[in-house]
């Protein structure tokens, strides 16, 4: 597996974020959608990456800026067809890594609380993310649940 900081402009990728929003729409109500769009995640303040291995592409994740000490993982997602073989794993260690390079001294995320997100909660809570309240501009939301872990 190979990650690398990618520009958004591949149709890979594309495809791949499209699926995400679709699924995230699937099984969330739409003003608890925060997953991001093509032209969101293309802000100066999100950095992001994308996993592959020869000419598949396996996954994705960004990292937000949202102050000097504090990023927010967005945009976390594994190809349907590569599930299972650690990608997420890989993705968030690589961005817990690039947080603690930059000097963050907290990193957070926000995830459905349903159980379709069962696995997402176990691999952060595998890395030390505990439960939290809201961060940043969200607001508080049965269907959202809101993660952080100290660097």
């Amino acid at each position: 597996m190979e990650i690398r900081q990618d520009d958004l402009s591949g149709p890979e990728i594309r495809a791949l974020l499209e699926e995400h929003l679709r699924n995230m729409h699937a099984v969330s109500p739409p003003e608890s959608v925060h997953a991001l769009d093509l032209d969101k995640l293309r802000q100066p303040d999100i950095s992001f990456w994308t996993v592959w291995e020869g000419g598949d592409l396996l996954g994705c994740g960004a990292l937000r800026a949202l102050s000097s000490t504090h990023g927010e993982i967005k945009s976390m997602r594994t190809a349907e067809a590569h599930r299972g073989r650690g990608v997420a794993r890989a993705v968030l260690d690589h961005i817990v890594a690039e947080a603690k390079a930059r000097d963050y001294q907290r990193l957070s995320l926000e995830t459905g609380s349903m159980q379709a997100f069962a696995p997402a909660h176990r691999l952060y809570e595998s890395f030390g993310f505990t439960r939290c309240g809201p961060f940043g501009d969200y607001a508080p939301d049965p269907n959202s649940l809101f993660m952080t872990k100290e660097l």
